[in-house]
Order: structure tokens, then C-alpha cells, then sequence
């Protein structure tokens, strides 16, 4: 598809393409009252369609942000229990700024957010989307990228697709914050989120594309001597996200983006933490078990 020229109807949406490679932004559309069921079915095929989408100039509260995530399915209440929300557990808030101060930290407040990665892939059933309200963002830095891993796999040659066919990941999510510096999780966190096992080629439910499910949770891949297994997920990993494969988005104040975490991986890019603002509220749509 020439996403230049997408002609996909979209009915009363008016929506535009982001790249040519993925993601798309609906225009003139209030995310604070909720929807019309036939504009949210409408939105619900324009996701799945684009994987990514972009709500430009939203001016929402959390309740309204709670609502409309929880349109798509049940949410998320993060284990991380020090960034929830202390009023809507189901909003993980990602600042630099002091609450009672007003003051930017002069510090990342989540560096595991800078890898690539899948939201949740640590646990039985990861994130169907990832919801962001940009609140405030940097003038420069704080860029979210997105690599596309359906076509990621299709893009694998045949040998390659028989070589990782069945093969299944360990995604541990104490083991992903160490290796970027963050403090440990405590015992009660890490009882709650043992290392669990997911396929590494995944079937997409709405899609039926075959995605390369890969994330730097992944401490292993089960069975595999540990240098082989290293050695192929960085392999992988540099081939999901060649140039080709990422899209990257550029935050404007009151952007909200969401996107599709079982065909895509994501990261934060790094910004000055002491010169720049960036208040961010999440919300997460818990998905499916992957198969």
C-alpha cells in the first residue's frame, strides 16, 4: 500500500497517514465525550489498519482518558506501584517534574522506556495498545519511535522463518529495568510478574499477520544454549529495526497517541531532563495471550 495515497474509507473520520511506513492521525475528533458506537467501530478498523494513531489537540482529564482507553478492553493496573497515578491507578504517569515543587528533576524518570520494547510482554496476557496523552513535552528529544514487526518477519528470508518457527522467549520484566540501571523491583512486585514464556513468531487475532513478537524484556530464548540464544535476538533485533521498519514520531503538548503493542515495539528517545518538561499519562489495554 502506498500510504501517501491511502484511500481507505473511513466514513465520518477524517484521517491522514503519518509515514509512509505506519501510523496515522485523526482529525477534528474530541476524545473527551464518548464516542457514537458507529465513530469508535470506525475507529477500532482504523486501528487496526494503521497500527498507530495520532489525536492532535486533545484537552482531556483522567477520567476522560480512563473512558475512552476503556473502550478497547480491560485496563492495566502497573506493578510498578511508585508511577501509578495516586487518584486513577489505571493512568502510569511519566514525569520529570516535581509535583510539589514544579520543578524538572534533572533526571529520566523510567530509562527502560529508552529500548525497544513491547508494553507488558512480561505478563501471560501483554498490551492490546498503549494509550499517551502528552500533557507537556520537550522542544527537542522525547521522540517515541515505532518499528513495524509484521513486516519485520515478512521481510526475514525462508530459512530464517524455519529457523525461529515454535521457538519461544522468557520476557522478564525485573531483569529488563537492571540491565537499564533502574532500581530493583521489590519482592511483592517480583512475585507478581515471574519470567513468563510467549511464542516468538505471534499471530495477530484481528489481522492474521504473522509478527516477529520480540522486546528487550526477553532476558532468553528457551532451549537454546545462552550465546546462541543471545546471538539470535540480536540478530532479530537489528533486523526489526533497520531504517525500513521505524517510524519516528515527533510530540506536540496535547498529542495523544496510541498504538498496537502486538504488531509493533517502541521506545522513548533521551532529552534534556533538566531543561525540558515532559509530562506524559498512560493508560494500557491488556490484550490476549499471544499464540
Amino acid at each position: 500500500m502506498n500510504r501517501a495515497t491511502d484511500t481507505t474509507p473511513h466514513g465520518v473520520l477524517h484521517i491522514r497517514p503519518l509515514s509512509d511506513r505506519t501510523g496515522a492521525e485523526v482529525l477534528d475528533l474530541d476524545l473527551g465525550p464518548p464516542l457514537p458506537d458507529h465513530v469508535f467501530a470506525e475507529l477500532r478498523a482504523a486501528f487496526h489498519h494503521h497500527q498507530l494513531l495520532r489525536f492532535p489537540d486533545q484537552h482531556i482529564d483522567e477520567t476522560q482518558q480512563i473512558a475512552f482507553s476503556r473502550r478497547f478492553g480491560e485496563l492495566q493496573v502497573h506493578v510498578l506501584d511508585q508511577y501509578r497515578h495516586p487518584q486513577h491507578p489505571e493512568i502510569y504517569v511519566l514525569s520529570n517534574v516535581d509535583a510539589a515543587s514544579g520543578r524538572t528533576i534533572g533526571r529520566h524518570p523510567d530509562k527502560g522506556t529508552l529500548t525497544w520494547h513491547s508494553d507488558l510482554s512480561f505478563q501471560r496476557r501483554p498490551a492490546l495498545a498503549t494509550i499517551l496523552y502528552g500533557i507537556e513535552t520537550p522542544a527537542v528529544g522525547g521522540e517515541t519511535q515505532f518499528a513495524d514487526m509484521a513486516a519485520a518477519y515478512e521481510a526475514l528470508d525462508d530459512a530464517m522463518k524455519r529457523r525461529i518457527a515454535g521457538l519461544r522467549t522468557v520476557h522478564d520484566l525485573d531483569r529488563s529495568r537492571r540491565r537499564m540501571g533502574e532500581p530493583p523491583m521489590t519482592a511483592a512486585q517480583r512475585l507478581q510478574t515471574p519470567p513468563i514464556e510467549h511464542p516468538l513468531v505471534r499471530t495477530h487475532p484481528d489481522t492474521g499477520r504473522k509478527v516477529l513478537y520480540l522486546s528487550r524484556h526477553v532476558s532468553h530464548i528457551a532451549g537454546l544454549p545462552a550465546d546462541q540464544s543471545e546471538t539470535l535476538i540480536e540478530q532479530l533485533m537489528a533486523h526489526a529495526t533497520q531504517p525500513r521498519f521505524v517510524f519516528s514520531y515527533r510530540w506536540r503538548p496535547r498529542d495523544v497517541l496510541m498504538w498496537d503493542n502486538r504488531s509493533t515495539i517502541h521506545r522513548a528517545t533521551s532529552y534534556d531532563t533538566s531543561a525540558e518538561r515532559r509530562v506524559i499519562h498512560r493508560t494500557v489495554v491488556i490484550g490476549e495471550v499471544p499464540i
